[in-house]
């Protein structure tokens, strides 16, 4: 089972509302609104996304990696590698 698995639904319904927001700026383009409130948006949409994935990264800390290490070996190294590839990914994005 996944780190998540015990917040699925709410992670569901907060992916929903950024898809909605995406759809929103689609919406805004089509529409031809003003550059800065298109970017506004934009901004305020990475945020929601960095929010959830920090939230996804924390349950997989204290779910998946934990659970590796008090194991042990190699795949407590691999988990830990793992989540520091993650780390990494989301510090440059």
């Amino acid at each position: 089972m996944h780190g998540y698995a015990d917040n699925k639904q709410d992670h569901v319904r907060r992916l929903r509302r950024i898809e909605g927001q995406i759809r929103g700026l689609q919406r805004m383009v089509e529409e031809d609104k003003y550059c800065i409130d298109i970017l506004t948006q934009v901004s305020a949409s990475n945020r929601a996304l960095q929010s959830f994935a920090l939230s996804l990264l924390e349950e997989h800390m204290a779910h998946c990696v934990a659970e590796a290490t008090a194991k042990g070996g190699a795949e407590a190294e691999a988990k830990i590698k793992e989540a520091s590839d993650a780390i990494a990914r989301l510090v440059r994005s």
